[in-house]
């Protein structure tokens, strides 16, 4: 069965994909080397806190690639501000550390 997408729907569904296959290769050699130095926690933080509040427009829209996107936007502007927190400021989020603290 051939769905017929308009030409926004064909536009945003296309451009989701790149967008994807854009930022995988940042993703894998963020965590593969561990190194986000070169990366601002101001703009990470500033991504997330605007991610946050545009999912608000987002739920506007009937799931689709706008939805998609969006997700996945989200998705790596999350995974970034936890490497970056692991990796770069060293903050390891493992239950037995935090009780070392605490004792």
């Amino acid at each position: 069965m051939v769905n017929n997408f308009s030409l926004p729907e064909l536009a945003g569904f296309i451009s989701t994909i790149l967008f994807v296959i854009s930022n995988l290769p940042m993703l894998f050699k963020a965590f593969k080397t561990r190194n986000l130095k070169s990366y601002s926690l101001l703009h990470i933080g500033m991504a997330n806190a605007g991610n946050t509040l545009y999912w608000l427009y987002v739920f506007s829209f009937p799931l689709g690639s706008l939805w998609l996107l969006h997700a996945f936007n989200t998705a790596v502007a999350l995974l970034m501000l936890v490497g970056y927190l692991r990796y770069s400021l060293n903050i390891k989020l493992s239950y037995v550390q935090k009780k070392q603290i605490r004792d």
